[in-house]
């Protein structure tokens, strides 16, 4: 079987997601045979580093001895198990480490199985929140140029301008405030006031405020500081409104701390995690809230203030095994401060894009690097040029648009950071 007949059996069949699918007439579909460390191998015996963790989940690499021995000892144990009236030790134990691990003050995990199902819990979870208070808040606040995910909710409190044209009539109630325009402190503090302007005029409406801490990862690898988000939580307190943080992308590590919120010494009312969780192998998320939160939903039958939200595969067994796992290595292998060192070391192999006549910018924050190219519109296509360059020299790079951005499995080498840096140096010169 080689590559080119695979991709008819796929492309018989299979309508792949944030694809063009014409595309494919002239896009070659790679198809993956197998995969280790940093490296994707096709049907003919290419090999590609994935510079971007497959969609940023793939964070101890793929086929990780330890992880795949984990999930194997689960599988013969138990699969799956609902998780109404009944738990199961994988799930007790990854949530006592979770509670341990994440911003003091989070105690209960309520679990779902992808990023964009945990932040609809997290909506519907605030706004039943003070329902049961007695308060009327179906409003929610979230920053331009925001990605929270896809389903109905998570796209109503982002700012994906395509998206929100053609589904408008779809979604719920949310507004917008300017995100940092950049890294600086000034640029926090300006936001911040913009903030307490909108909570100003809506001061009995708002629900919750959601945002993804320090970096807008689909917006385009937008960075800020985390000045900004202690403003926020000083604001959300002063007004009674919830502050969600929705740590998809950024939790486990991928911003230089286990969490983004560490580096502004908060604690949101709801973390949302997933992608990392299970260092890429199956499908998990969950929510963290606080005791107050969970409290609000406690009573009797009759008194009708339970949550409203249910699963399948809530806490599945499985990827609980495999999350607790990946939890392992990061107690076991000193992941965070070896993070730290790595990404010093992509920033001196970044300071050479500067000197690229159509690159506007370069920014960094922990394990994820970004380069701005200039000059260019969208009909150009210039992120669907470095991409096939990518790939026929080895390595798997996805710009969002005129953005090309590194964020590499963590076990990435210097020697295989040279050769995907120099890959897309290469690509961007040649545009």
């Amino acid at each position: 079987m080689n590559n080119a007949m695979m991709a008819k059996r796929d492309l018989d069949v299979i309508w792949h997601p944030c694809t063009q699918m014409k595309d494919h007439e002239f896009l070659p579909m790679i198809p993956i045979k197998k995969g280790k460390g940093v490296y994707l191998e096709d049907f003919e015996g290419n090999s590609y580093i994935d510079a971007v963790s497959s969609w940023w989940v793939n964070i101890f690499g793929h086929a990780n001895d330890y992880i795949n021995d984990a999930v194997k000892k689960q599988l013969d144990t138990l699969e799956h198990v609902i998780l109404a009236g009944f738990t199961h030790e994988q799930v007790i134990r990854l949530s006592e480490r979770l509670v341990d691990m994440t911003p003091k003050g989070l105690t209960r995990c309520f679990y779902a199985d992808n990023g964009s199902s945990a932040v609809e819990v997290t909506l519907k979870m605030s706004y039943h929140f003070h329902k049961n208070q007695g308060r009327e808040r179906p409003l929610f606040v979230s920053l331009s140029n925001s990605y929270h995910g896809e389903t109905i909710g998570a796209l109503s409190v982002g700012d994906v301008e395509l998206y929100k044209e053609t589904y408008e009539p779809l979604l719920i109630r949310s507004i917008q405030t300017p995100v940092p325009k950049d890294q600086s402190e000034a640029a926090a503090l300006e936001a911040a006031e913009a903030l307490e302007i909108c909570f100003k005029t809506h001061p009995d409406e708002i629900a919750a405020l959601i945002v993804e801490p320090l970096i807008q990862a689909a917006g385009s690898m937008h960075m800020y500081h985390p000045l900004f988000l202690t403003k926020a939580r000083e604001l959300c307190s002063a007004y009674g409104i919830h502050l969600i943080a929705d740590e998809v992308m950024a939790g486990f590590g991928r911003t230089g701390t286990m969490f983004a919120c560490e580096q502004a010494g908060i604690t949101p009312d709801y973390i949302v995690l997933s992608k990392g969780l299970t260092g890429g192998y199956l499908p998990l998320s969950v929510v963290l809230t606080t005791d107050e939160v969970y409290n609000a939903f406690y009573c009797d039958y009759e008194l009708n203030k339970a949550f409203l939200h249910s699963h399948s595969y809530t806490g599945n067994a499985l990827a609980c095994a495999a999350a607790n796992a990946t939890l392992d290595i990061f107690e076991s292998e000193n992941v965070i401060v070896k993070n730290q060192e790595t990404a010093k070391y992509m920033a001196s192999k970044l300071d050479r894009f500067k000197s690229l006549s159509n690159v506007k910018e370069i920014r960094q924050c922990g394990m994820v690097a970004a380069v701005e190219l200039k000059g260019y519109d969208s009909s150009e296509r210039i992120g669907l040029k470095v991409y096939e360059y990518g790939l026929k020299h080895g390595v798997l790079l996805r710009p969002l648009g005129h953005i090309v951005y590194f964020m590499p499995p963590y076990i990435i080498t210097k020697e295989e950071i040279d050769i995907m840096m120099d890959t897309a140096y290469a690509a961007i010169s040649q545009i």
